[in-house]
């Protein structure tokens, strides 16, 4: 694809990821807003609160003034602060407020997106706190439609109500986790040099690749089958997007080899803060 096929690739995986959580969260009664997602300390309410905040952040939107209590466990980080201060200060919001806003924004940044003239190697703030810097502005967009993937599918499993594991925004989160992979078992996991690591992914997106571990310690990961690797995992796609992003405990994975250093690995998955 050119840049900008990229660029229009990304924000429809993005526009369909966002518009499938304000579809879902609409007609959810109060309680259901409550219920607790796999995101640590996080609610349904505070995960749509979080893609709120985030996207209108990147419209330029001025963060509220807002003190965190001191008592939220799951906030343990400078970054952490930063994410939760927007998502704490509308904890006291109904649930036809954050709909409201939720749709307000999704329309506000879906225009500004159509009427962007940036070009896909333009330099753009990426709001993160103390990770804040530029990045070109393709590379924002897929990172929102990772980011808005993997929150819809957290909203999904905590109402019980899956789908969307092979949209767009999946196929755009494989890649962002593929490329991640490599650091989870080179450095992360401490996998020696020669190391090889299959990972054999099933289901709604399937993949099979192998990390190698070079003899300077740095890993790679590509197509090539390795026919006698030090690991082979095989797991489910849905599994895989949970270890990977840490999320609770995920379902079953086969594991051939090494169990030691499989088991370091699968300790080690996850690649996202």
């Amino acid at each position: 694809m050119t840049d900008n096929q990229t660029v229009q690739a990304y924000t429809e995986a993005w526009t369909q990821s966002i518009e499938s959580i304000s579809e879902l969260v609409a007609p959810l009664p109060e309680d259901s807003w409550n219920r607790a997602t796999e995101c640590p300390g996080w609610s349904v309410r505070d995960v749509v609160s979080h893609v709120i905040a985030i996207e209108s952040e990147l419209l330029g939107d001025p963060r509220p003034i807002h003190s965190l209590p001191r008592d939220l466990r799951h906030v343990t980080t400078d970054f952490a602060r930063y994410i939760e201060l927007p998502v704490d200060k509308r904890r006291c919001h109904t649930s036809v407020e954050l709909v409201g806003e939720l749709e307000y924004t999704v329309i506000r940044r879906s225009r500004a997106l159509r009427n962007a003239k940036h070009t896909p190697t333009e330099q753009i703030r990426w709001p993160a706190g103390p990770h804040s810097r530029e990045l070109p502005y393709h590379e924002l967009l897929r990172r929102r439609a990772f980011d808005v993937w993997v929150h819809e599918q957290d909203l999904r499993r905590a109402l019980d109500a899956p789908g969307n594991l092979d949209s767009p925004g999946a196929l755009v989160s494989r890649d962002v986790l593929l490329e991640l992979l490599p650091k989870a078992v080179a450095h992360q996991a401490g996998a020696p040099a020669g190391t090889a690591l299959v990972v054999d992914v099933t289901g709604p997106v399937e993949f099979l690749r192998t990390v190698r571990v070079d003899a300077g310690g740095r890993g790679t990961v590509d197509e090539s089958i390795s026919l006698a690797p030090d690991v082979q995992l095989t797991l489910d796609w849905e599994t895989y997007v949970r270890l990977a992003c840490g999320r609770g405990r995920p379902g079953p994975v086969t594991v051939e080899g090494d169990r030691e250093l499989a088991s370091r690995i699968l300790a080690n998955f996850s690649v996202t803060l």
